[in-house]
């Protein structure tokens, strides 16, 4: 055989060999980076959502080699329809009672949460706020739709059925409630207090109790080494000056290691909400 005709059969089987890798390399690749939905409540515009949680997933992405996409519901009331047929998503930030829902009905896993509790306030003008609470009865509160923390805690503050107020549900963010005060389109408005700390020309009427702040938690499905590699990742997050914008932008200082346990009974605040039911007994 002539060296021409070796080099050649050699050309044809370095490209035989490459083609083969890249075909490997190519069935490899999708195991070694999946998708993984995050779902969050639906407190912003959409548009505005992506912009919040974007730096915080492409953190996650970069801190654990996979990727992460939001999950973002269109409005709280298809949230819950999607929480309560346990729509398959992989981690949820969220509220306490949604936290809690999803751990003992499904199998979720709280693996941090904010560092501060969730407390939330009604604010409105000092005109109004000197009138004291009652006062509020059949005039306008503007709160996010039910059953976000907001609305049942509001709930809570007016039990006298025959004696509310008329809370309006069309804001689309909470800051956007806030801004319908100065408008005059509501009287008051429930917010969360990081919010409410925000604008100190209106006056605090309440706060309501505290319960555990927001926390993300991760799927059973979710394999175990990927839910402590997104809960390292989070821990460490403030650690970072640079990262500071981060965790600002969705309202908290720091993330702390949580569990089940510190959210269990806090579901019981939906059970005023349409398609509550009560969980099976043992």
């Amino acid at each position: 055989m002539s060296n021409r005709n070796i080099a050649n059969r050699n050309q044809r089987g370095q490209r035989t060999l490459a083609g083969l890798l890249l075909a490997l390399l190519a069935m490899v690749s999708p195991a070694l980076a999946a998708d993984y939905t995050v779902s969050v409540e639906p407190s912003y515009p959409a548009e505005q959502a992506r912009d919040v949680y974007q730096p915080l997933l492409d953190y996650l992405s970069k801190a654990t080699g996979q990727r992460f996409v939001l999950h973002y519901p269109s409005n709280y009331h298809l949230m819950w329809r999607d929480i309560r047929n346990n729509t398959p998503v992989d981690f949820a930030f969220e509220e306490a009672q949604f936290t809690d829902y999803r751990a003992q009905r499904f199998g979720f896993v709280p693996l941090v949460r904010t560092i501060e509790p969730s407390i939330y306030a009604l604010i409105a003008q000092p005109e109004m706020a000197e009138r004291g609470i009652d006062a509020l009865v059949g005039h306008q509160i503007v709160n996010m739709p039910s059953p976000s923390m907001g609305y049942a805690l509001l709930i809570e503050l007016f039990r006298n059925p025959v004696s509310q107020p008329e809370v309006l549900s069309t804001a689309a963010s909470w800051k956007d409630g806030v801004e319908m005060i100065f408008s005059g389109e509501a009287d008051a408005a429930m917010v969360p207090l990081y919010i409410a700390q925000l604008y100190p020309n209106l006056v605090e009427m309440h706060n309501s109790r505290s319960v555990p702040g927001r926390a993300v938690s991760a799927a059973a499905t979710v394999p175990d080494e990927i839910k402590a590699a997104v809960r390292d990742a989070l821990l460490k997050l403030n650690d970072d000056e640079s990262l500071y914008a981060v965790i600002n932008e969705i309202g908290t200082t720091q993330f702390v290691a949580t569990s089940a346990a510190e959210y269990q009974g806090n579901q019981t605040m939906l059970r005023g909400f349409f398609g509550y039911t009560e969980p099976a007994t043992p």
